[in-house]
């Protein structure tokens, strides 16, 4: 008996399936599902139950001086935007905002890199933000006021103290998270001081950064906003501030309405509009975030 035969050996072949059609691949979802994924829509319907629970209170409010209704504001809100008066005290205020905000940045990169670089600015930045961080921007006004007058200067002051702190801890607290492989690769190219930063530290630690950016945009836009009040009644002149401080002392509740309202939509508008843009073109596309 030939102990060596070979078990025989099937032939191969592909065998084509029909295919499938008893039901969809994909199926569609609802319509109230797929308008219940847009974002958009989701935070409109927030804005519209907000609307809809103030215009009752202010219904079941009953007076006009206390709480104007959604309706009131609305109306003073497009008178104050046709005459030109609100888009132009905007513009004094995000003027002001843009100069204490970039600067507030500058220093804020200027300070963290000296703290990732050495020593002695790891112990400046922990110092000096313990000492400055908690203090309110607002309280450093009337100093501001003494040492640079009544002017944009002042404003610019305390912008830079609402800004600087919040954003070098949060850039600090990103780099400090920076993977050991990163800083190694970093090394091993001979990166050091600022290029080291630029190119190693600041794409690692983007999405921390521009949290931070986000926090010092909103410290600096609502210290604007109240130093104005008392800066717009010092000098008379300012900006959305000043606009909402000087009707209220006329008692147009419905201008002062409207001028937080157009406060609120700027903060809405960058914070969905410029932040959202550079999240998608950085830490989203980069997959750093979901």
């Amino acid at each position: 008996m030939n102990q060596h035969v070979q078990p025989p050996v099937r032939p191969e072949y592909d065998r084509v399936l029909p295919p499938f059609v008893e039901a969809p691949v994909v199926r569609a979802l609802p319509l109230p599902a797929r308008l219940w994924q847009l974002g958009w829509l989701r935070k409109a319907l927030i804005l519209a139950a907000l609307a809809l629970a103030w215009e009752a209170l202010a219904r079941w409010q009953d007076n006009d001086l206390l709480l104007p209704g959604v309706l009131a504001t609305l109306s003073a809100l497009t008178e104050g935007l046709a005459s030109g008066d609100l888009l132009d005290r905007a513009r004094i205020s995000l003027t002001v905002l843009a100069q204490g905000y970039l600067a507030g940045i500058v220093l804020a990169f200027g300070l963290t890199t000296l703290a990732v670089s050495t020593q002695i600015g790891r112990d400046l930045l922990s110092t000096l933000t313990a000492m400055f961080n908690p203090l309110p921007a607002i309280a450093l006004l009337p100093l501001a006021l003494l040492w640079f007058g009544l002017g944009t200067g002042s404003l610019v002051f305390v912008l830079i103290h609402a800004v600087l702190w919040p954003l070098a801890l949060n850039t600090f607290a990103g780099f400090q998270g920076v993977p050991e492989t990163l800083r190694m690769a970093g090394r091993n190219y001979g990166l050091k001081g600022p290029a080291y930063v630029l190119q190693i530290l600041i794409p690692a630690a983007l999405p921390a950064i521009v949290s931070g950016l986000k926090i010092g945009w909103a410290f600096a836009w609502r210290t604007l906003i109240a130093a104005e009040l008392v800066f717009g009644a010092s000098s008379g002149r300012g900006g959305l501030g000043w606009y909402i401080f000087q009707n209220r002392n006329e008692l147009y509740t419905d201008r002062v309405f409207a001028g937080l309202v157009l406060v609120i939509a700027i903060g809405l508008a960058v914070e969905n509009v410029v932040f959202a843009a550079l999240e998608r073109g950085t830490v989203r596309r980069w997959g750093m975030a979901r």
